[in-house]
């Protein structure tokens, strides 16, 4: 008769080991996910299924992307992980179907997701994910460990890991500066289109607005087009107002966020991690609330929003992420404090951007 136990273990602690074992496993291989959607941008898999009308067997992939030959057994088990994550479906034609090639490995057809049609098209988000995916931005987080054993104040993990901070590094590469440009106008170009077309109540009585840190004007642009009676203007540093595109129906102002902003009828503030440090100085700009002055801030409110756990999970992962940074995300009280210290009065908070809300916080 077997024995019950094996090595102090009963039946139901083995079964309990192993799944646990399992959970350490799929934690430990997430980083494969990423890597696979890594690899699909660069070899532009979603456009070539799109090619082929949104749906492409493997033989149809390889056609439309750089490979050799001798690795498409190799595309179809990156296809696997591809569709395990949802960045692509798949489907098994079955063999009685008249459309179903002999070979098995061609029997699956893969198909654009709502996720993978974000990496199509004009104003697609293939730009920003390739930037949170760039190995400047990855090789910090093998260095968080002899970081956080470092005492503050200091240099952050990217500044500690690469000897310089990301906007140094951007502004000695040019192509990696592109690369970051980039992303950051495909995020604005996505979310502004959703924000001014879902939600343009939030600009509704506005008379001229100051996008703050504002780059290359894309969202500032993207609201003047919506709201032509908005005067929009984009405040940023010398080096990046030298090289703003002219005839968009914007002002770009030089000036230091740090030392003060432009007057206007609203601030608009867009993810930067360091608004807390100006918020100051937007309050200088809309001293009153008479004529509806407000600064508008999109970013994360960690806990607000929808309820399901990939948004809550999205919020934590990207406050971590920003960490190499020194940013930080903050949930509401966070916000409140900050907001009631740099002298403002009342704020709301509008959960209306997916794992973003829009901030409106008034004189």
């Amino acid at each position: 008769m077997a024995h019950a136990k094996s090595n102090g273990y009963q039946a139901s602690d083995a079964t309990s080991s192993l799944d646990a074992l399992r959970e350490l496993y799929g934690n430990t291989f997430a980083v494969v996910k990423s890597m696979a959607l890594k690899a699909a941008m660069d070899l532009g898999i979603a456009d070539a299924i799109h090619h082929h009308g949104g749906a492409a067997t493997l033989s149809q992939i390889v056609t439309r992307v750089a490979l050799h030959p001798s690795k498409v057994p190799c595309l179809r088990r990156l296809m696997r992980v591809l569709t395990l994550s949802g960045v692509f479906a798949v489907q098994k034609l079955a063999p009685g179907d008249a459309a179903a090639p002999a070979d098995e490995a061609e029997a699956a057809v893969y198909a654009l997701t709502p996720v993978s049609r974000l990496l199509i098209g004009a104003g697609n988000q293939g730009h920003m994910m390739s930037m949170l995916l760039h190995p400047n931005f990855i090789t910090p987080f093998f260095r968080i460990s002899d970081w956080l054993q470092r005492e503050l104040p200091g240099p952050c993990i990217f500044k500690h890991t690469h000897g310089r901070s990301l906007w140094e590094m951007a502004d000695d590469d040019a192509a990696f500066n592109t690369v970051v440009n980039d992303g950051m106008a495909s995020d604005s170009i996505f979310t502004m289109d959703i924000l001014v077309r879902e939600h343009g109540e939030v600009f509704q009585g506005i008379s001229s607005l100051v996008d703050v840190a504002g780059g290359n004007g894309t969202a500032a642009q993207a609201i003047a087009r919506a709201f032509p009676e908005v005067k929009c203007s984009v405040m940023d540093l010398a080096h990046v107002v030298a090289e703003a595109p002219g005839g968009t129906g914007v002002e770009f102002i030089t000036g230091d966020m740090f030392e003060s902003v432009p007057p206007a009828n609203a601030v608009f503030l867009k993810g930067d991690n360091d608004c807390v440090k100006i918020l100051g100085n937007c309050k200088k700009a809309i001293p009153t609330r008479d004529k509806g002055e407000k600064v508008i801030i999109m970013d994360i409110v960690v806990g607000t929003g929808p309820s399901d756990q990939k948004h809550r999970d999205v919020q934590i992962l990207y406050d971590a992420y920003i960490m190499f940074i020194n940013g930080a995300e903050r949930d509401e009280q966070e916000w409140k404090k900050l907001f009631l210290e740099a002298g403002f009065s009342d704020y709301k908070i509008m959960p209306i951007m997916g794992f973003r809300s829009i901030i409106e916080v008034y004189p």
